[in-house]
């Protein structure tokens, strides 16, 4: 596949933006969807093919925007639809696509389905939700579990009976089985696309269906690591990964095929989700893309880790185009996780060329191409309700929510003229764009040449990935493509490695960080050889 026939989202680059937190264009703390037309200017200068927006739906904001109580409506504290058709024209003149989130698994129960479904059991919409009958004692129908804590099964007096929840008690789980319900969210998707929308970011979608016998999870196992919460005590068989999630995933698909590229990629949760993940995006009749938690919660970057996640998506017909986060709205910021001290800015340039360098979609998170750092949020500052409820084992998700950092020298940064919803990081002010605009060695300027470094070079977007070597600190991979073979070499660790391509005179250094030299990888260091001959 050459560069110019591969549809738009194959390799591309896309930046994911929480609207809360990203720019307040009204002063109440909280961003909202004028602020970030307002930065559109500043994404497209990052060289992104896209821009995926976490909700900004009508909500209660119990969950931040996933507990989605009008999917057709924009939620007041972000602004109206007009401003969301205004970003959206903004957008597509600076050539970005729009990609916004879709929750299929769950509603609020404010939502106006919900307020049907649980007046009585003979409604219209009795069966759009999850209902079920109590045991002969009172106790819930089997013993799932919520991933937030506590039984996934709350007590309903209108209608005697308990309804799931996979999440907080608050986002009652939808009956996806249910043909009429599946209509209902395909019309949703309709009503988006045919605002402009280029595509969805599906949230959640192995938990869309359970199974309907009810039949108890067994125990986990014992495991390495510390159980917070007592989902972690099950093994999650029946309650979600139904095997009829794909045949919706297919009709969701030939939906999207009515509308010219347009583009779907899947969360998959879990502890194995490359099962999940391959069938939800097997053929040209599922989901373009799907991307897992690999990097994630990942301790500690690696050439092993990279190997192992890149080897389950080889170049086959049967496999699936995979996408790759390193962080992103639920997941702690990698150069807290992963970088030494002291090197950090060292560590984050070769971190971030090997992302460009993946075989797939990268997905860069908010403020990653400042190499933000994750945020010690303290107690009486949390938002998170699960980092709330399980306090203090659980890793809140609110330190890589805080706020953007826009100019130093403003009282909050720039992000607004009020108090924000979350503490700015006490060192993101040296980290402001301004400041990183103004280096032309910053982190920031750095990112805008290797994503437009992977554009113009056709083996980085849409070429085969094969692994050389990865062993210790070294990691060595080539891409290659019909007309294009590069070789990309990374030092992960702080001692120098010698290192040379066979036939060393056959290739030229294209890209190089950390003053890596042909024959040399200094620490930390990475460069892309090119084939010449």
């Amino acid at each position: 596949m050459t560069q110019s026939d591969h549809p738009w989202w194959r390799g591309a680059t896309i930046y994911q933006v929480y609207p809360r937190s990203f720019a307040d264009s009204n002063g109440d703390g909280i961003g909202d969807l004028p602020g970030i037309t307002s930065k559109l200017d500043y994404i497209a200068s990052l060289n992104v093919d896209a821009v995926w927006l976490s909700p900004f739906f009508t909500s209660p904001m119990k969950d931040f925007g996933y507990d989605v109580a009008d999917y057709c409506g924009v939620d007041p504290i972000f602004g109206t639809l007009a401003d969301f058709d205004a970003l959206i024209a903004k957008a597509h003149d600076l050539g970005l696509k729009i990609l916004i989130d879709q929750v299929y698994s769950h509603t609020s129960d404010l939502h106006a389905w919900f307020a049907e479904s649980r007046s009585n059991r003979s409604n219209p919409k009795a069966d759009w939700y999850v209902w079920a009958d109590a045991n002969p004692d009172g106790t819930p129908p089997n013993n799932w579990q919520s991933v937030f804590g506590g039984p996934a099964w709350t007590w309903d007096a209108r209608r005697g009976q308990y309804y799931m929840h996979n999440f907080l008690s608050s986002q009652p789980q939808m009956n996806v089985h249910n043909p009429d319900v599946q209509e209902a969210l395909l019309g949703v998707a309709k009503f988006w696309m045919d605002r402009g929308v280029d595509g969805f970011r599906v949230d959640a979608i192995n938990f869309a269906m359970h199974d309907p016998e009810l039949k108890d999870n067994p125990p986990a196992p014992p495991g390495n690591g510390v159980r917070t919460r007592p989902f972690d005590f099950q093994l999650k068989i029946h309650n979600q990964s139904h095997p009829d999630i794909p045949a919706f995933i297919g009709r969701i698909r030939k939906l999207m095929d009515q509308y010219p590229d347009r583009f779907t990629v899947a969360e998959v949760g879990g502890p194995d989700p490359d099962k999940e993940m391959k069938a939800f995006t097997a053929g040209d009749d599922h989901f373009n893309s799907a991307y897992g938690f690999n990097f994630l919660y990942a301790e500690k970057l690696t050439p092993a880790l990279v190997r192992e996640a890149l080897e389950a998506w080889p170049d086959d017909e049967n496999v699936g185009w995979p996408s790759w986060a390193f962080s992103n709205h639920d997941a702690p910021r990698w150069i807290s996780r992963w970088a030494p001290a002291g090197a950090e800015k060292s560590y984050a340039a070769m971190v971030m060329m090997l992302f460009v360098s993946l075989r797939g979609n990268v997905i860069i998170w908010q403020g990653e191409e400042l190499a933000l750092t994750q945020v010690d949020i303290p107690f009486d500052k949390l938002q998170d309700p699960e980092a709330i409820a399980n306090w203090p084992l659980t890793l809140s998700r609110d330190g890589t929510r805080t706020p953007m950092p826009w100019v130093a020298a403003d009282k909050q940064c720039g992000f607004s003229k009020g108090e924000p919803w979350l503490p700015l990081g006490t060192d993101h002010r040296d980290l402001a764009v301004d400041r990183a605009e103004a280096d032309p060695h910053s982190m920031l300027n750095l990112t805008r040449k290797l994503v437009a470094f992977r554009n113009a070079n056709e083996a980085m977007l849409v070429g085969n990935l094969n692994i050389v070597e990865a062993r210790s600190n070294l990691l060595i991979f080539e891409r290659i493509s019909e007309n294009q073979h590069l070789i990309c070499a990374f030092n992960m660790g702080d001692d120098s490695i010698a290192w040379q391509p066979t036939q060393p005179d056959r290739w030229r250094m294209v890209k190089s960080v950390n003053d890596a030299r042909l024959g040399t990888l200094p620490a930390y260091a990475a460069q892309i050889l090119e084939k010449i001959a």
